[in-house]
């Protein structure tokens, strides 16, 4: 039976360094928020910063959006949290050295997984502190890795976009080729 698993060469760790090291700068920034949150607000408090920003001391023992809020899924959210990380490494393995797109996506994503990850593993919740509203409408509050999560997750359908789209192309290029012979 063929070995399918990608193996790690010389180059292939060096290349992986450079994207678990921007995980491992989102982990320790997310960290430090939520740590100076911790120390500065009461839980429930608010500050308002400008007409529709706040910082706020929240704990979600939920997902994005609060959601499943006082289901007890702390340890399904670490489950799946260390079920990202696996694939995020996984992918950073196969990940061709010149994909510097979804390197930066697989970065996002990991050190985001692995923040609030961290928190479910030490608390049982994630600290929320960044509150978007204006006039009466609120957007849930957030952290540094939900937005590291965020903003992975777009670049990784924005890539799956384009690479869609330049197959399209391909494709259309190709048959036309053909069609002119």
């Amino acid at each position: 039976m063929p070995d399918v698993a990608p193996r790690i060469t010389n180059r292939t760790f060096k290349g992986m360094l450079g994207w678990l090291g921007l995980s491992a700068v989102v982990v320790a920034i997310d960290q430090l928020t939520k740590w100076l949150v911790m120390e500065n607000l009461r839980i429930g408090e608010r500050v308002d910063v400008l007409p529709f920003f706040s910082w706020v001391r929240w704990h979600n023992d939920g997902a994005a959006f609060s959601l499943l809020s006082g289901s007890g899924g702390r340890w399904f959210f670490v489950a799946l949290a260390l079920g990202f990380t696996v694939f995020i490494i996984y992918e950073l393995r196969r990940l061709p050295l010149d994909n510097r797109l979804m390197g930066w996506a697989y970065g996002l994503i990991l050190g985001g997984a692995l923040g609030n990850g961290a928190d479910r593993v030490l608390s049982g919740y994630v600290v929320d502190f960044a509150l978007v509203h204006y006039a009466g409408w609120h957007f849930p509050a957030f952290n540094v890795a939900d937005s590291a999560l965020t903003i992975g997750a777009g670049i990784w359908i924005g890539s799956m976009i384009l690479e869609y789209l330049s197959s399209r192309r391909s494709r259309r290029t190709n048959s036309g080729e053909e069609m002119a012979e």
